[in-house]
């Protein structure tokens, strides 16, 4: 992130001590090296420094990063939530993956992390990139009134790149984007090449992304497919008829803007399963098992493919995020919190 930060003209400070403490996390746990990182008091100690040493007039801290809305809920300064996926509608994910961190945090001899009321709710402002429509839940909770949907935020990633695509622009045969997270943590050559196989006995053509999850030469591509190792999935999807994702809010928001069906099949991420039950209930494609087997896969593609209403209800949501710029209006509701007086950290220090 620093180099990006750096090109776009800002000042940027790493957090050097991500993993100083991982030695003491339990190794029980797949994430256990995303739960130091997000939650160890050395993280939290460096921010609560930097905050000290830099004296900002306001606090942005993702939702994600437990540490910095621990050291963030200690401070003067008011401060902002981002949520870059859904959050009132995945708040026990959200919840038990906390309550998980904090419990790896104690075995490992340190303190417990506040509550989630401590952390979330007590922020001044929580901006969610996502689409209100489909971020609901009932009765809302406590706090709820300090939520901002604001749309998506959908930049192209730095390491998508055009794709050379061996078939013609013209070609009527649908294409199908395959793509299960570019994150390390979510690799399984397995479940990609499953998807492979069932896809490749259909009239399709497939464009299948490995990001950084896994190694594509461990892949074996069918007649039908291509497998690289990132493409702009922007210029894939706007001639795609179907996406096969892991239910990544980026993924599904993207296939939405383009007017896509979808076929999810959820990875680890607290989200991800909750994402996959939502396309089924909006109607805009099918969940599976991330262990379904090829026949499976092939029948429920198949059945989206071939079934007008996913398409259809699909291209509603593109209607709706036309004209929606997430990060612009992410940034407008944090300039009227800061254009709502000088007086914000000292009402807070005061409190």
């Amino acid at each position: 992130m620093v180099p990006r930060v750096d090109q776009a003209g800002f000042r940027a400070i790493e957090l050097t001590r991500a993993y100083e403490q991982a030695d003491r996390y339990l190794k029980d746990w797949p994430l256990w090296r995303m739960a130091c990182y997000l939650s160890s008091p050395a993280v939290e100690e460096q921010i609560a420094s930097l905050i000290r040493a830099e004296k900002p007039d306001l606090l942005l801290a993702d939702q994600m990063l437990i540490a910095g809305l621990a050291a963030a809920a200690e401070a003067p300064q008011p401060t902002v939530m981002m949520c870059h996926t859904l959050f009132l509608r995945h708040i026990e994910e959200y919840s038990a993956f906390l309550e998980k961190a904090s419990a790896m945090r104690r075995q490992a001899g340190f303190s417990s992390l506040p509550s989630v009321d401590r952390l979330w709710f007590d922020r001044d402002l929580i901006v969610v990139t996502s689409l209100a429509s489909i971020d609901r839940r009932d009765p809302a909770p406590k706090g709820a009134e300090k939520v901002r949907h604001v749309g998506p935020a959908l930049e192209l990633e730095r390491h998508a790149k055009p794709a050379e695509l061996p078939w013609r622009t013209d070609d009527p045969t649908p294409l199908v984007v395959l793509s299960f997270s570019t994150g390390p943590e979510q690799g399984n050559v397995d479940k990609m090449q499953r998807a492979l196989n069932a896809l490749g006995a259909l009239d399709v053509h497939v464009v299948a992304t490995g990001g950084r999850s896994i190694d594509v030469g461990q892949l074996s591509p069918t007649a039908n497919s291509i497998v690289l190792d990132a493409a702009d999935h922007d210029a894939l999807m706007a001639r795609a008829a179907l996406v096969v994702t892991h239910g990544g809010h980026g993924t599904m928001m993207r296939a939405l803007r383009h007017g896509l069906p979808m076929l999810v099949m959820p990875g680890m991420a607290a989200d991800q399963a909750p994402n996959a039950a939502l396309v089924q209930e909006i109607g805009v494609g099918r969940s599976l098992s991330q262990d379904s087997g090829v026949e499976t896969i092939r029948a429920a593609a198949l059945d989206v493919l071939k079934t007008p209403s996913y398409a259809a209800e699909a291209r509603a949501f593109s209607e709706e995020m036309t004209g929606i710029d997430g990060a612009e209006a992410a940034a407008e509701e944090i300039e009227r919190m800061l254009q709502r007086g000088d007086s914000l950290p000292q009402r807070r220090a005061a409190g």
